[in-house]
């Protein structure tokens, strides 16, 4: 276990102990005066108070953001201008790095590493929205002679923008850049859990020049405020991160007033390691693809396969550094893994664990909770690894967001691919092999929105992110993302020297 070690970042102390609303550019108290009140995950403290949103709240928020695109200027703004003001946001969000790291390290326990780098991508997609949505436009298409057909790309409107509790700031900055850089204004609707750097966030497009009303923070209930957003007749698109379930009911729900709906759901994510990969390779690979972020992540490689004749070579040098992992203070450079979210989390890495270890499956290594010193009160759960299993159990078929990896072996490649798509999800997916006509074809064949070889890194700016089957739809993070803010109208010109007469009378 790790123990604290200060400078691992230069601590701003910026936090604040209370944290309004951000609706129609202020900063705002719930209008029923509740708070929520959030806790620090490593340490089980009170973190910080954060006012609590109720229906009236979200119906101003609804109506500030429907009235700047109606009447505001941002969507009539050129794009050059909308992307000096998303560079500016960029640069600001770099000029508070520091505070915005340890506010996310201290509202979601998560290591320092795992904290910068989200940071950075998050300020990375504001400046890749800005470049993109200069070259974003319609195009001219053939038609008989005589006519002309243009296509022209317009702000889709108000969007309700929903983001989990795992990468708060990233997700927070992956709904909103693509949106108001096309010229949308958004309602975002933050983790009960993580609100703190999406309402930061807010504030900063705010003193960037985004116009009132254009990004409105809204924390709150999912059940209550979330539901309230995706039915509300004046918002025309959702965008959810977030679990399969809760993505299915938003779909139900977003159908009564035909909204545009995106969804990036769960994930149980396999890795094929072959039988001529580089073991060292696939073994460092898969122990960030299993564990980083606490395995609190959608496409975490949480099935990983391995051909049966580099099963145990691979199987114990995996093992190995797994239990090499540090796990502790976050703020630690040293520290590979932070806490689990919450006790209810927790709770639920343990139940899955429990249910292996029932239907017959063996623990190689973990599979018990943690109490690093100085940090007994917090949520920690050892970083676990579990052998023996089918194809039928629990912790092989379903999301466990957590820290724990199964292990199975497979006799050859037709195999492989069969027990990789055997999953009613398709997010990501790794494959390791060092024959890249090997890698070729199972890419080809495996049933996922993202397919790593011989690399654990799923998500750049400017790559398509999204998923098959359960695992949702539509794709973030890519300059095609701009089209899920936009709607697209055909305009059809006739230029002839005679007046059209279809019916000849």
């Amino acid at each position: 276990m790790t123990t604290i070690q200060e400078g691992a970042i230069e601590r701003e102390s910026m936090k604040r102990d209370y944290y309004k609303l951000f609706i129609n550019g202020e900063q705002v108290d719930s209008s029923s005066g509740e708070r929520t009140k959030i806790y620090k995950p490593a340490t089980g403290e009170l973190l910080a108070e954060v006012a609590k949103a109720t229906k009236e709240d979200a119906e101003k928020a609804v109506r500030a953001a429907r009235d700047s695109f109606d009447n505001g200027k941002w969507k009539i703004t050129p794009a050059g201008r909308r992307a000096r003001v998303l560079n500016k946001i960029a640069a600001i969000m770099g000029e508070r790095f520091n505070e915005l790291v340890e506010l996310e390290i201290l509202n979601t326990g998560k290591s320092l590493a795992a904290a910068k780098g989200q940071i950075a991508q998050a300020i990375e997609d504001f400046e890749f929205y800005a470049g993109a949505i200069v070259g974003h436009g319609g195009s001219v298409n053939n038609v008989p002679g005589q006519f002309h057909n243009y296509t022209e790309k317009e702000p889709l409107g108000v969007c309700a923008q929903i983001i989990p509790w795992n990468y708060p700031l990233m997700m927070a900055a992956w709904k909103i850049a693509p949106a108001i850089a096309a010229g949308c204004s958004v309602v975002i609707k933050p983790a009960s859990l993580t609100p703190l750097t999406a309402i930061v966030l807010g504030e900063i497009c705010h003193e960037a020049g985004v116009p009132a009303g254009v990004v409105n923070i809204l924390p709150g209930s999912g059940s209550e405020i979330g539901n309230y957003l995706v039915e509300h007749e004046l918002v025309n698109k959702v965008a959810f991160t977030g679990s399969t379930a809760i993505g299915k009911d938003i779909m139900a729900r977003a159908a009564g007033t035909v909204k545009r709906v995106t969804l990036e759901l769960g994930g149980k994510s396999p890795s094929l390691v072959f039988e001529d990969a580089d073991i060292d390779a696939a073994v460092d690979g898969s122990l960030y693809g299993a564990f980083n972020n606490t395995g609190q992540s959608c496409d975490a490689r949480s099935r990983i396969y391995i051909h049966e004749n580099v099963y145990d070579e691979f199987v114990e040098k995996f093992i190995a550094k797994t239990e090499k992992l540090a796990i502790g203070d976050p703020f630690s450079k040293a520290t590979h893994m932070g806490a689990v979210i919450d006790q209810t989390q927790l709770d639920t890495v343990k139940m899955y664990v429990q249910s292996a270890i029932d239907e017959g499956a063996e623990i190689l290594t973990g599979g018990k909770e943690l109490k690093p010193e100085g940090f007994e009160n917090g949520f920690w759960y050892a970083p676990t690894i579990i052998g023996n299993v089918t194809q039928d159990m629990k912790v092989v078929r379903e999301e466990i967001f957590g820290p724990v990896v199964v292990v199975s072996k497979f006799k050859d490649e037709k195999e492989a691919i069969a027990l990789a798509n055997d999953s009613d999800y398709g997010l990501a997916s790794s494959i390791w092999s060092t024959n890249t006509a090997t890698t070729t074809r199972v890419a080809n064949q495996i049933q996922a929105g993202i397919v790593m070889i011989n690399t654990p890194f799923s998500a750049f700016p400017g790559t398509p992110f999204g998923g098959f089957k359960q695992s949702g739809f539509g794709r973030e993070l890519s300059a095609g993302s701009l089209d899920l803010y936009t709607e697209t109208k055909s305009i059809m010109s006739y230029f002839g020297s005679r007046p059209v007469n279809p019916f000849g009378l």
